[in-house]
């Protein structure tokens, strides 16, 4: 049987919450431990030094200068939060965070853009589920690549329902690549069909009359310039050109660009007659309207059902996920 004196002790240390703590122009951290946040406070004062006259000191989060005021509200904050101890009249800046690089894990020009991304895209979830239709393919995958524990703790979830998402994100992303292999499936068809009818339209033909050579006159111009210049990035031309099924590799904004182009411009820029353009914008028009009509239903089935504002975490349907 441990000892009372060492048992307290461990209790007393389960209950601590690890903390790190700088002021807003320094950049050296302190790393203290806390059970409430009315002793985090003094710990900060006496580790950076803070004058008693400078007091009562306010803890903001590092990160985007929340104030935390609130016991409950730090409780809830993870091991390891960081914060900024901002004496009396003093207020939080984002341009302290430049004040020191040693404070950050890395430089600001160093930070993970895909890491970026992926926060961004939760925070589009977290308004509004919703917003998974409107998400590219590349989208999708990202978010079904983030490890389910940082996902949950960005959307403040319990892993259990991280995997309904996720699973959802994957049943989106395989139906998107079911319908882009029908149309390939179809096309080819069409293809074939086309190049049988100009096989037998060429046997029935009588020998033409040998024509005369014609001079070509050079115009200057050619059907592949890429020179117009169009709103689209690169990024997006070359998936409209590469891709099979370019319209479900974009996301919807991306199609509102590439409908909003003149047909003309779009197939200079692409390298394509204005027919083959034409027949692209209509189908980044119609699969933008589906997607759209799949909002709208989704949220009308929001606004009536048992006076739900948001949908339900767990309605989502489970699936396993495919490898």
């Amino acid at each position: 049987k441990a000892p009372r004196g060492t048992a307290e002790s461990q209790w007393m240390a389960a209950r601590l919450k690890r903390c790190v703590v700088r002021r807003r122009d320094g950049p050296e951290q302190h790393g203290v431990a806390a059970s409430c946040l009315r002793e985090l406070r003094d710990k900060a004062c006496g580790v950076l030094a803070i004058d008693k006259a400078r007091e009562p000191i306010t803890l903001v989060l590092a990160e985007d200068g929340t104030i935390v005021d609130d016991e409950d509200y730090f409780l809830c904050l993870p091991s390891n939060t960081k914060f900024v101890a901002l004496a009396k009249d003093e207020k939080w800046s984002s341009k302290s965070l430049d004040s020191g690089t040693s404070w950050l894990s890395e430089s600001v020009d160093e930070v993970d853009s895909a890491a970026e991304k992926w926060k961004q895209l939760a925070r589009q979830l977290k308004d509004d589920l919703s917003n998974i239709i409107l998400m590219s393919e590349e989208d999708l995958q990202v978010l079904i690549d983030v490890p389910r524990s940082d996902l949950a703790e960005e959307l403040a979830q319990s892993e259990t329902k991280i995997q309904v998402l996720q699973d959802t994100l994957q049943q989106v992303l395989d139906r998107r690549e079911e319908e882009r292999q029908s149309r390939q499936l179809l096309q080819l068809y069409l293809e074939a069909l086309k190049t049988e009818d100009s096989i037998l339209s060429k046997v029935a033909e009588p020998e033409a009359a040998p024509r005369k050579e014609m001079d070509v006159v050079d115009t200057g111009t050619s059907s592949t310039d890429t020179s117009a210049t169009t709103a689209l990035s690169d990024q997006v031309l070359a998936a409209l050109k590469e891709k099979p099924v370019p319209e479900l590799c974009l996301d919807s904004q991306d199609l509102e660009l590439v409908l909003k182009e003149d047909a003309a411009a779009l197939a200079s820029a692409l390298g394509w007659d204005k027919q083959k353009a034409g027949a692209l914008q209509e189908a980044c028009d119609q699969e933008l309207s589906k997607r759209l009509k799949q909002v709208q239903t989704l949220h009308s089935l929001r606004s009536t059902s048992k006076g739900k504002k948001t949908l339900p975490w767990g309605d989502w349907p489970s699936a396993k996920r495919k490898k």
